[in-house]
């Protein structure tokens, strides 16, 4: 597999040859986080000194100081040189710490902190007087208690020193001002009144793309872009990730009165989970990529997704939710544009027309092997990495004719694997396929299949049929089509037999049957009436329907003589109704809460366009904790990052998502995994108590410059450092000085048996 894909941030030859034909500014970023450092990384430091599981970790703007935040409620400062802790801070709150900050432009004097007791407070460094343990209580120097559930991330912004904004499980992300105040009162106090709330989105969940938002958002993570500060992005309790713009929110308000959910500027969801309906799908964490283009959104229960920003009107990547059952949907004709964005200027202009040639030629033996693959039944993982290769890498100018046959080939390979959304990722190869060959009886056969394993049935007979006029003689279509017409049957006859068993039954509009359990729990865990509110705000439940109970009880013996006596007996009456009825009865709103929620809101309700996933990352397990990161690698995201609940956390290449490489970084599970600003180091914590820091094997980058005339001495001070390890060499404007004194370079470091594949 080694020799077959490789890396796309090249070697040193390709390296210094684009140098004198594509100019780059900015070298030590593309050698950030290069290939050859990334599947180096090992753990090189443990990092001890919190009681409890580690939930945020951070660095500040230069890589010098990284900050953490426990379950121990202490804040930690600490020495990256020194990889050693300078302060810990004993922070006042009550509850787990669930997110940690630098203030931007305070010589990193000032420090935020946000926590399960719905506070954000701020702390002055300065103002400290011992080191490591010594330091125990330290007064904030702001205190910001206006939210009333778990605080579960901040966001600050580059250049801006004055503020601070907080997403809470309460639906609200508000904007903390230290030149106004120091303080705001405990929510629910009788004369609070802070006018603080940027986002109210306590009326923004979806259940669906289709559905007008009615329920709580809890918001469980946001980011602020670092190249457009004006740009938020939100995620929580549903798979719609939100983009705003700070420009053009409303002013900000107070908590007092419920606001209808502003409009925003792009929704972000994979189309296959748009349409979940009433599951638990929802987003623990969001970010910008470096440049402020993508975003990164990793799903509770589902798999990390890569989604594009600049996606002006008439892109490829957008759609609504006619267009999730139009994917779906047989039609003979197809219109409309591809729903996987193909890579652009894959191949420079400066590379030769042989070189392009020898890349085609390649694309081609990758696409006959993950046929192999295929054929032989066996590796499908290896097959569908090689596809990925091909498409994400080199799809824009491999052909129609290459491209319809590693589509389809990696469509069969999905279906064979049986991933989870394997079947969904077919399905859309499977429509691009047709797309480019609408008479295509690969494509129209996988899609029968894809269908089919989601339960389609339908759809899938007039897939297969389709598939069985291209290719009459084929016995493998007819005995599809006889298999769907009799899984379509069954289908129906236990859709007739829940029908007529007798009970009554409430069905929701999902399909499912809720239990007892689903109602209580469901809406004890996504409800605010229990801790925010009085019990008029129930419409925050999760569900349309509400609930009445009438137990009648009576004292054994009065009326059955053989019941145990003093025993109480009763009768349990369940009764469930839909809110939206008695909603359309008591029309409008519901006392200071004011909700949006009402009939006429939901006539207006139009179905907005949504951005489409652009890479998908898989491999890791996100179920157990709600605060799990994924993360861009390197001053330019070439990479991608997440923890997973099997202790371990994952690194794929962002533009195929390849898996690189996993590693090892908790007993239990890994949340956060964050990267340093400048060298190939990253931070990584979880529920053990200590942070792990992960370097190269054995020893970190160092830097060489070489001076304008380069003499035998310095090439022989450099053999003996790179055989130390691995080094990056600098000169007067960049890499080298001259396309010779590479060359000699090059020749001196071979002739000594140094490794010269990538720098």
């Amino acid at each position: 597999m080694e020799s077959s894909l490789a890396f796309h941030d090249g070697n040193i030859y390709d390296f210094l040859q684009s140098r004198y034909l594509d100019v780059r500014p900015d070298v030590n970023s593309s050698l950030h986080m290069h290939s050859s450092l990334v599947r180096r990384l090992s753990q090189e430091k443990e990092l001890e000194g919190h009681q409890g599981c580690v939930n945020a970790i951070a660095w500040n703007s230069t890589g010098t100081l990284m900050i953490s935040g426990s379950d121990d409620t202490r804040i930690n400062i600490w020495s990256y040189s020194g990889r050693s802790l300078l302060h810990s801070i004993e922070t006042g709150h009550c509850a787990n710490i669930f997110c940690t900050k630098f203030i931007p432009e305070t010589s990193d004097e000032l420090v935020v902190s946000g926590a399960g007791d719905a506070e954000v407070r701020l702390f002055n460094l300065s103002r400290l007087n011992g080191r490591g343990e010594e330091d125990n209580a330290i007064t904030p120097s702001a205190m910001y208690q206006c939210h009333t559930r778990r605080v579960k991330k901040l966001a600050v912004e580059i250049g801006n020193p004055n503020m601070v904004w907080s997403a809470s499980e309460d639906g609200t992300l508000r904007q903390h001002d230290f030149r106004e105040g120091t303080s705001c009162p405990p929510a629910g106090s009788s004369h609070q009144e802070c006018r603080n709330v940027l986002l109210d989105l306590r009326s923004g969940a979806k259940r669906s793309l289709a559905d007008p938002p009615r329920q709580t958002l809890a918001l469980k993570s946001c980011d602020i872009s670092t190249t457009r500060p004006h740009l938020l992005l939100v995620g929580g309790s549903d798979a719609f990730a939100r983009l705003y713009d700070r420009r053009m929110l409303p002013p900000l308000t107070s908590s007092q009165k419920r606001m209808s959910p502003p409009p925003c500027v792009n929704y972000f969801c994979p189309m296959h989970l748009s349409d979940r309906g009433r599951s638990s799908l929802h987003l623990t964490h969001v970010a910008f990529s470096p440049d402020g283009d993508e975003v990164l959104l990793s799903y509770s229960g589902e798999h990390v997704y890569l989604m594009d920003v600049n996606c002006a009107g008439g892109s490829a990547m957008h759609y609504t939710s006619g267009d999730v059952s139009q994917l779906m949907s047989f039609s003979p004709v197809l219109g409309g544009a591809e729903l996987h964005k193909p890579t652009s200027d894959v191949f420079p202009k400066y590379l030769s027309k042989r070189r392009n040639a020898a890349r085609l030629d390649k694309c081609r033996k990758l696409v006959q092997l993950a046929q192999r693959s295929l054929e032989e039944g066996t590796n499908y993982y290896y097959g569908i990495e090689l596809c990925n290769e091909v498409l994400d890498g080199y799809g824009h100018d491999i052909g129609l004719a290459l491209k319809h046959e590693c589509l389809c080939t990696r469509a069969g390979l999905l279906l064979k694997r049986k991933w989870k959304n394997d079947a969904n990722m077919a399905v859309r190869d499977c429509y691009n396929a047709r797309r480019i060959d609408s008479s295509s009886f690969r494509a129209h056969n996988y899609m029968s299949e894809a269908l089919s394993q989601l339960g389609k049935h339908k759809e899938a007979l007039d897939f297969a049929r389709a598939a069985q006029c291209l290719a009459p003689s084929s016995s493998e279509v007819a005995e599809r089509v006889e298999s769907i017409k009799k899984d379509l049957a069954e289908a129906e006859a236990e859709r007739n037999n829940k029908g007529n068993d007798g009970a009554p039954r409430s069905e929701p509009r999902g399909g499912r049957v809720l239990s007892l359990s689903d109602i209580l729990y469901r809406a004890e865990a996504n409800s605010d009436a229990s801790q925010d509110g009085p019990r008029s705000e129930r419409e925050d439940s999760d569900y349309d329907e509400e609930l009445e109970l009438d137990f009648e009880t009576s004292i054994s013996g009065d009326e059955d003589h053989d019941a145990e006596p003093n025993v109480l007996h009763g009768s349990l009456n369940l009764r469930i109704h839909r809110k939206s009825d008695s909603a359309r009865e008591n029309g409008g709103a519901n006392g200071l809460c004011g909700s949006p929620s009402s009939s006429s809101h939901n006539e207006r309700h139009q179905p907005e366009a949504v951005i489409d996933m652009k890479q998908r990352y898989l491999g890791h397990c996100n179920v157990g904790t709600d605060i799990k990161q994924a993360s861009f690698l390197g001053q330019r995201g070439e990479y991608v990052a997440s923890g997973s609940d099997d202790g371990r956390w994952f690194i794929w290449e962002k533009r195929t998502g390849r898996l690189i490489k996993m590693l090892h970084g908790d007993e239990a599970v890994v949340n956060c995994v964050q990267c340093h600003p400048s060298d190939c180091v990253v931070a990584t914590s979880g529920i053990d108590n200590t942070i792990k820091l992960v370097e190269q094997q054995d020893q970190k980058l160092r830097t060489f410059w070489l001076p304008w005339k380069a003499t035998n001495a310095d090439y022989a001070a450099i053999v003996k450092l790179s055989c130390a390890g691995p080094l990056k060499f600098w000169s007067g404007f960049g890499c080298m000085s001259s396309l010779k004194e590479a060359c000699v370079l090059l020749s001196v470091l071979r002739a000594n048996q140094v490794s010269t594949k990538a720098c």
